[in-house]
């Protein structure tokens, strides 16, 4: 029975993981250490942990590239490698463990977007497409010949979660039909093209504040792609808020205030009006725009 070590970290990782341990032998899985959380800052265990646990899955968590290799080491030999948003680059040294490599599912059609944040990274640039793509990793930043794709269209008011949960449904049901024809060879990677390659750099603090945005087409656009996690920001008189679903509004705010419009909260961003719909306050819960409105003192203020 074909033998796997599995890498991968966050909740999208799952479903490939899952599907994977129904049809081969998952020998190892590697996930990233547990991290701090939260403000007490204890430390978590990686989603991909507890699911392959509960599923009495042999666990490691290197932290550093020999420990990696190491593990693998240890743990004896393996037909090959799959990698579903694992968060780490692997080492040429690595990358030849497996005798047939590692393979990589990555989240969008390549060679658009690659690198770290294609969901988010698309929906910012107000992509209507999306996908999933299996590659043969090499040394580059998602570079390697391609074993399969499927396209998506990208949903009117998907946000970053939805389409990535979407997507990583569709990416374990491919990797697992894929696979077997690439172990016996009926399935013969292709070179990527360079045409059209676009890259998804890691999200930052800066692409999360909204308030700036040039345009109320980038100020929805970005917060549906960071929605719900990590979430685009706003400063609103002095708070912080995550706003979680926004709106254009045909009303026309001073830019850098908000108003109530019938009821609901309406910021001025670029020369246009934007409706927060669903926004969080800092140290509280999630609400509605109308909700949050119910709860103010005043009917107007400054954002920044």
């Amino acid at each position: 029975m074909t033998r796997i070590v599995f890498l991968g970290t966050p909740d999208a990782a799952i479903p490939a993981l899952a599907t994977l341990t129904r049809e081969f032998d998952v020998g190892l899985v590697l996930t990233q250490p547990d991290r701090p959380r939260g403000r007490s800052g204890t430390p978590t265990a990686p989603p991909i942990k507890m699911f392959a646990l509960d599923a009495e899955l042999t666990v490691a968590q290197p932290s550093t590239s020999a420990e990696l290799v190491s593990a693998v080491e240890a743990t004896g030999d393996f037909d090959v490698g799959v990698v579903v948003a694992y968060g780490r680059i692997l080492r040429p040294e690595f990358l030849a463990r497996p005798t047939s490599g590692f393979l990589n599912l990555h989240f969008s059609l390549l060679p658009r977007w690659r690198g770290a944040a294609p969901v988010q990274r698309a929906l910012m640039a107000g992509d209507t497409m999306s996908g999933v793509t299996v590659i043969k990793i090499d040394e580059g930043l998602d570079t390697g010949p391609v074993l399969t794709a499927q396209a998506v269209d990208i949903l009117p008011d998907e946000n970053g979660g939805e389409l990535t949960g979407r997507l990583a449904d569709l990416g374990a049901r491919l990797i697992v039909r894929v696979l077997p024809g690439y172990l016996d060879g009926s399935v013969v990677p292709v070179d990527q093209t360079e045409e059209g390659t676009t890259y998804a750099d890691k999200i930052s603090i800066d692409d999360r504040m909204v308030a700036t945005s040039p345009s109320v087409t980038d100020f929805v656009n970005r917060v549906r792609a960071l929605a719900p996690s990590p979430a685009a920001t706003v400063e609103i008189d002095g708070q912080t808020h995550k706003i979680l679903e926004a709106r254009r509004h045909h009303h026309v705010p001073v830019a850098g205030t908000w108003v109530v419009v019938d009821s609901v909260p309406v910021l001025g961003v670029g020369g246009g009006g934007v409706e927060l719909v669903s926004l969080q306050p800092s140290g509280k819960t999630a609400r509605s725009g109308a909700d949050w409105v119910r709860g103010r003192r005043r009917e107007a203020g400054v954002v920044s």
